[in-house]
């Protein structure tokens, strides 16, 4: 597989990553972390599912406790990381926070081995991060209490723990990708741990409310970390990293196609900055032949 390929593979889980806001919209109530457990079962299964006819495939789910915890720990440390983020401090300043991790992992990228750092990945992560930072701040900041400080906090250290499951997935180039199956239902079990310590258990009430919940464990909390993984391994990372700050855009625009959202002269400026951030960044991969 060539470097382009997987480039575009993991560019994939950016665009399934950016229907995951609508689509927990469509769930209804049901409690964060139940929705993880259950969502993160159907992504683990969707693994375990191309198992089928290669019997070899399992021995992908034997890895060392390192690898387990850099997968596990990327996971299911960021979503609960972020969930306590949601929960505690105003959505807008906590995605503010979070999507600091897309400008992370193209800085992080500059420390692996064979990994240059030129101006233009750094040009095109910063125009990124001005674009999300008008599509965020221009919906209006709802200012912040003291008691919101934990989750703020937990925002931001999400960003850190995906930036670097995500560039330390590169250095575990040799795990093949297969054992993400064995991640997410490690997350899964997890998740439902927390949900019955923490959360009152809520089943959805309508069958759009099921498609919806069966449409994230296959796309975005399922397929998606496995294009991604593909992507960091053996992909152009840091093209991958400033195109990221494509996911709350495409995600504002999908709102808005569902009525959750207006559309505003903010997020047409926004797309310019973060399109372009991310065509800037990605120059080298338009220049190979």
């Amino acid at each position: 597989m060539t470097s382009r390929t997987a480039t575009l593979i993991g560019l994939t889980a950016i665009l399934m990553w950016s229907l995951l806001a609508v689509l927990t919209v469509a769930t209804g109530k049901i409690p964060a972390f139940q929705l993880a457990a259950i969502t993160f079962a159907i992504g683990g299964m969707v693994g375990l599912s191309t198992f089928i006819g290669r019997p070899e495939a399992l021995s992908a789910l034997r890895q060392p406790p390192k690898v387990w915890a850099v997968g596990v720990g990327g996971l299911f440390g960021y979503h609960a990381l972020y969930f306590l983020a949601l929960r505690f401090a105003p959505p807008a300043e906590a995605g503010l926070l979070n999507y600091l991790w897309p400008l992370l992992i193209v800085l992080f990228s500059s420390f692996l081995p064979s990994e240059r750092l030129a101006a233009h990945h750094v040009i095109g992560a910063l125009a990124g991060l001005a674009g999300t930072v008008l599509l965020l701040v221009g919906g209006g900041l709802s200012g912040f209490a003291p008691g919101q400080l934990p989750g703020l906090f937990a925002a931001f250290v999400a960003a850190f723990v995906w930036a670097s499951y995500s560039v330390m997935s590169r250095r575990l180039k040799a795990v093949p990708t297969d054992a993400v199956a064995g991640f997410c239902l490690a997350t899964a079990l997890l998740a439902a741990l927390m949900h019955a310590l923490l959360e009152k258990t809520i089943w959805p009430e309508t069958s759009a409310q099921w498609l919806a919940i069966a449409a994230l464990g296959l796309g975005p909390v399922g397929a998606a970390f496995y294009a991604w993984d593909i992507g960091m391994k053996r992909g152009d990372i840091r093209v991958l990293g400033a195109a990221s700050y494509a996911t709350p855009l495409l995600s504002t625009g999908f709102l808005i196609l569902a009525g959750f959202a207006k559309a505003s002269a903010n997020i047409a400026i926004a797309a310019v900055l973060i399109a372009g951030g991310g065509l800037i960044a990605a120059k080298d991969m338009f220049l190979k032949r």
